[in-house]
């Protein structure tokens, strides 16, 4: 548990930064009105969707970092960093492909007029700085893979220093600064990101870590890890892209039952970020632990790793659990505007508060199971079913808001319902130990 702690504790708090960053955000904008609130999350979470096949390669420079210090081989690990930079630069062309395509969905979705320009708006501000962002989860992974989760934290702690007041100065136009409303929330998020980037590689190039892992001996295009990060890699990536879209879909189509509706999501998402996103900070310890002894051949440590995490997870879910369904409307009332109607947006509001309580704890399994599972380098698995499960809600969405249009309270149980089974099915493939086969293990670390 020590040692977990030591791993996850950093990088809990470096993922609680990126929550309190979106938070305030969207907080901003709801002392706007409902409709930038909307916007910031329908802009947010399409900018996110157009990256995060990228950004899930790289982030299994963790898991591959990992694995080169557990089997000895420290001076591979800065190498895993240079794959993924070379690797960032080529996704260039494919990033301005699909900015183009996707800034056009907000009015096909059959948003308000309003907010699709302001979503428009805000998704392209994010994508101008989507280098920059893909750069920094490349470091951040290779930091956290060989335990220095610390500098993690301090880096993202520096962004979220950096970012909230200058998103309060640009948002509202203080210090004699014009007020740029969603603008604001978009270029202070860019800003904060160059800057935290910028502190990344001044830890990178210290002396002590250039002479530890022989940093300077690393900038070279290496294919045999290339070609291994990119194979363990892309079933992560394809199907945080694929999980994404299927998530993306459904909340552009769970917005066009109106304006109430799509705030009333931007608020319980929001408080979900809150609690979900620390918890990725266990997940990324736990694939750094497993990845370590896996690459040591050490499984014993590896149990003891799912013990505690499993432990870890669901108490702190638990709390949270708690917490939403005792305190539902008082944290809906956060996000009233000042003036106008909240009454629909509170009661929708509060009864998806519900299902997020009753979810909460399904996401701690699912984290710890995913975190173990792509650990052992067992990504292809994880991205079949996961996908699978992700579509078939999609698909039932689709149905139940367009096609028969129903409820948005039954659109809402089927999404929860969808986590529960993704719950269930990861506990049961961690259970079964195909995983830890040593035959399969032995072409995990094949390069």
């Amino acid at each position: 548990m020590g040692e977990l702690l030591r791993i996850a504790l950093p990088m809990v708090v470096s993922q609680g930064t990126f929550a309190v960053m979106i938070f305030t955000d969207r907080y901003f904008m709801s002392q706007i009105d409902p409709v930038h609130m909307a916007a910031a999350l329908g802009g947010g979470v399409a900018s996110f969707f157009s990256f995060c096949f990228f950004s899930g390669v790289l982030s299994y420079g963790n898991a591959t970092a990992a694995q080169y210090l557990g089997a000895g081989e420290r001076h591979k690990c800065p190498k895993v960093v240079s794959q993924g930079m070379i690797m960032t630069v080529m996704s260039l062309p494919f990033l301005t492909l699909i900015t183009f395509l996707v800034a056009g969905i907000f009015e096909v979705m059959g948003h308000e007029p309003e907010q699709v320009s302001l979503e428009r708006t805000y998704y392209l501000i994010l994508m101008a700085g989507v280098l920059m962002t893909l750069a920094k989860i490349c470091l951040s992974s290779y930091f956290a893979g060989i335990g220095r989760t610390y500098v993690v934290m301090i880096c993202d702690v520096f962004g979220l220093i950096i970012n909230v007041p200058l998103c309060y100065v640009m948002v509202f136009g203080k210090l004699g600064l014009p007020a740029l409303g969603i603008v604001g929330a978009g270029l202070s998020t860019v800003i904060s990101s160059v800057l935290a980037l910028l502190l990344y590689v001044l830890f990178y190039l210290r002396k002590e870590h250039r002479e530890t892992f022989s940093v300077m001996q690393s900038f070279v295009l290496d294919l045999p890890i290339l070609r291994r990060f990119w194979r363990l890699g892309f079933p992560s990536g394809l199907e945080l892209f694929l999980n994404v879209a299927a998530f993306n879909l459904f909340l552009l189509m769970f917005q066009s039952y109106g304006i109430a509706e799509a705030a009333s999501a931007a608020i319980v998402f929001n408080w979900d970020i809150l609690s979900f996103v620390p918890m990725i900070g266990l997940n990324v310890a736990v694939i750094s632990l497993i990845g370590r002894f896996v690459g040591a051949r050490d499984m014993r440590r590896a149990n003891e790793v799912i013990t505690v995490a499993f432990a870890a997870g669901l108490a702190y879910s638990a709390v949270l659990a708690t917490l939403y369904i005792t305190l539902r409307y008082p944290l809906v009332e956060v996000f009233a505007p000042p003036t106008g109607d909240f009454t629909a947006i509170r009661q929708l509001s509060a009864f998806m508060m519900v299902g997020l309580s009753s979810y909460a704890m399904a996401d701690a399994i699912i984290l710890v199971s995913s975190g173990v599972l792509r650990g052992a380098g067992d990504t292809r698995w994880v991205m079949i079913v996961s996908v699978i499960l992700h579509w078939a809600m999609l698909v039932a969405q689709f149905f139940i808001i367009r096609v028969f249009t129903l409820s948005p309270k039954l659109s809402w149980l089927t999404f929860v319902a969808m986590i529960f089974a993704i719950a269930l099915v990861m506990a049961l493939r961690l259970r079964g130990g195909r995983w830890r086969d040593p035959e399969v293990l032995e072409k995990v670390m094949a390069e």
